[in-house]
């Protein structure tokens, strides 16, 4: 039975990978061999050359993997139930921090450099959620750090808010809805963005912010649980309720979609419609301001 279930978590770990289809009767691993270094690997000759070692041996003992080659094996459902599990248990944000920092089933966590967790004041009343860390976010470990932040940090001081800020009444909280940098900056894929969205659902419930802002098309349709695109979704206010069954009793937060910096940068026409976004968003929070 432990042998079936070993194998039943290696099979779903490779159709969340997207390898869904065999190419031989035996199952083969990839592996650098020491004397094929100095091969190329698109010609056999050059450093790296990959070796095919055919099916190892892995019915030895009921666990046969160590605790930390099964975590990698963890599959889609299986890792989403321990990170609700484990997302469940923080009671604090400093609990939460770390227990992202010690959970293994995300294969993400193997080639970020640091952890991205938050930046800015948690007793803001507006928390922006963005997508996933690029390549200065993993150096430094904060969110939007690099061009596309500076970007960022200039459009929310045109309605007064930095991150920086030590009053909570001019200041923001950020974070993403991935923790750990995508090789390459790619977009994270669903099977990443369900196992990580217990954690920043979790975060966004232990921040209680009054306003969100969902910046970019993952963190939007992530947490709007929705596939519309931004243009679609932004222009408009949405109810943010989270889909973790442990956060079923929390209430809706006020949300709005916007694009995110990095797209203004490669589509400057569109920094209008984020000024539009922006300037509902003041007026929304002078609003919710009023009546508290």
């Amino acid at each position: 039975m432990a042998n079936a279930q070993a194998y039943k978590a290696a099979l779903e770990w490779h159709l969340d990978n997207g390898v869904d289809e065999a190419l031989d009767n035996e199952p083969a691993v990839k592996s650098l061999s020491p004397a094929g270094r100095g091969q190329s690997r698109e010609s056999g000759e050059g450093e790296g050359a990959l070796q095919i070692n055919r099916k190892p041996d892995i019915s030895s003992s009921p666990n046969p993997l160590p605790a930390g080659e099964r975590a990698s094996f963890l599959g889609r459902s299986d890792a989403r139930a321990e990170s609700e599990k484990l997302a469940a248990a923080a009671s604090t944000l400093e609990e939460l921090r770390e227990t992202i920092a010690a959970f293994d089933g995300i294969a993400l966590k193997k080639t970020a450099t640091n952890m991205v967790f938050c930046d800015g004041n948690p007793q803001a009343p507006v928390m922006l959620v963005g997508e996933a860390p690029g390549a200065d976010e993993d150096r430094l470990g904060k969110p939007f750090v690099g061009v596309s932040g500076q970007l960022l940090d200039r459009i929310l001081k045109c309605i007064n808010l930095d991150r920086k800020a030590e009053d909570p009444a001019q200041a923001i909280y950020i974070s993403n809805i991935l923790n750990w940098r995508p090789p390459g900056n790619r977009t994270p894929s669903p099977a990443e963005i369900d196992v990580s969205l217990p954690f920043i659902e979790k975060h966004i419930a232990l921040v209680k912010p009054k306003l969100l802002i969902l910046c970019g098309g993952v963190s939007a349709q992530a947490l709007l649980n929705t596939e519309q695109s931004v243009s679609r979704l932004r222009g408009k206010w949405h109810g943010y309720k989270p889909s973790s069954p442990f956060l079923k009793d929390v209430a809706p937060i006020t949300a709005i979609a916007t694009y995110h910096p990095a797209y203004l940068l490669r589509t400057p026409s569109q920094k209008k419609a984020v000024w539009q976004d922006m300037l509902a968003l003041q007026t929304k929070y002078l609003e919710i301001g009023q009546k508290t």
